[in-house]
């Protein structure tokens, strides 16, 4: 029998370890299992996996470059925390880049993307598990960006919303926005199904913009 007759395995689709440990470390911090300066013990991680510390570092280097973990002398790797400043800047990308996204999609869209985006807002409303919410939300988002056919501006979209997905939860739930959101969302989808990319621009810019001011009025301001 020739060698490529014989079934084998993607290797090159199966997860790392590297790649594991990233994404649960990710998520840790997304849901806020793990909070701002907490440590992550590169010994501790390496024995819940049962692997050397190598994929460890590399999993945490890759946080690092994504702004969700820092290395600190003396001190290992910790969760990054943000100041005010910083998240009002990083809201600020989010309305520019999120906004031109809508508006270059809008011409594209089709009933199918309609019907999606509807459903996920359905979804949404409904839905009473919190740690859901961030989830959706990004699903709703990204929906109505994906006719704009911008894989590039998607991924730094994508990138910037995995650095504030834990405070986008945090702010869904300490400020009870979800029922503010979902008519937001729902506002945002008419203006698309309307045609007019303009108004469905500054519905969201407006939606980005108010919820980091919610955010900011649910923070604790000790520390901050």
């Amino acid at each position: 029998m020739p060698l490529k007759a014989i079934k084998t395995p993607d290797l090159g689709a199966v997860p790392t370890a590297s790649d594991v440990i990233a994404n649960h470390i990710r998520d840790a911090i997304v849901s806020g299992v793990l909070e701002e300066n907490d440590p992550i013990r590169q010994d501790d991680v390496a024995k819940l996996f049962n692997v050397s510390k190598i994929p460890v570092r590399e999993a945490l280097k890759r946080l690092e470059a994504e702004g969700l973990v820092l290395f600190q002398r003396n001190k290992g790797a910790v969760v990054t925390s943000m100041s005010d400043t910083e998240l009002a800047q990083i809201f600020e990308i989010r309305a520019m880049l999120e906004s031109n996204a809508i508006r270059l999609a809008v011409p594209h869209m089709t009933p199918e993307t309609f019907a999606r985006a509807e459903a996920i807002c359905d979804e949404f409303q409904t839905e009473s598990n919190v740690g859901r919410w961030a989830e959706l939300n990004w699903s709703f988002h990204s929906s109505l960006y994906q006719d704009a056919n911008r894989p590039y501006l998607m991924n730094l979209i994508r990138s910037v919303n995995d650095r504030i997905e834990r405070y986008i939860r945090l702010q869904l739930t300490l400020s009870h926005g979800e029922k503010t959101a979902d008519l937001e969302h729902r506002a945002i989808l008419d203006a698309c199904k309307a045609g007019d990319g303009e108004l469905a621009s500054r519905l969201l810019s407006e939606h980005i913009v108010a919820a980091w001011q919610s955010l900011l009025a649910s923070l604790p301001k000790q520390g901050r």
